[in-house]
């Protein structure tokens, strides 16, 4: 007869020492970090209209296919956000005049505004997921993440 279970809210041992489970768990806090910060502080906005008024602002204008491209967003998704960043006035789309079927995008005055306001949430989301790590532990961590980042390339 098996043992019953018991829930004790932790992983198996066997998974607790595995870095791809740690960072999986990892993802999970901060993705769940970050959907609640922007619904309590992003003016209804979320991390995919954020990374494209980043991209934009750091970038300058683009085509759709090309923000797709650079920010990893599905191309479908990044029409879908452009729409509602233009809808707020955060984003201008005008016709590329070397190619009529291309859309190119750029960040408005009202858009880099509110870029400098989701900053404010990131920042508070960052402080909080890093809240356990002292600064100097902070500063390893995100030297090592991006470490593994890069090693992809």
């Amino acid at each position: 007869m098996p043992t019953p279970h018991h829930d004790t809210g932790r992983a198996p041992a066997r998974l607790e020492g595995r870095a791809t489970w740690l960072v999986s768990r990892a993802y999970l806090r901060s993705s769940g970090l970050l959907s609640a910060g922007f619904e309590a502080h992003g003016s209804g906005l979320r991390s995919y209209h954020y990374r494209l008024l980043a991209a934009l602002e750091e970038w300058g204008p683009a085509s759709q296919a090309e923000l797709g491209r650079k920010t990893g967003i599905d191309r479908s998704d990044v029409t879908a956000v452009l729409t509602e960043l233009e809808s707020r006035n955060l984003v201008e789309r005008s016709v590329d005049p070397e190619h009529k079927r291309r859309n190119i995008v750029t960040i408005t005055a009202e858009g880099v505004e509110q870029l400098v306001e989701l900053d404010k949430v990131i920042d508070g989301i960052q402080d909080e997921f890093l809240a356990p790590l002292t600064a100097a532990q902070r500063r390893q961590f995100l030297t090592l993440v991006s470490r593994l980042v890069d090693a992809r390339r």
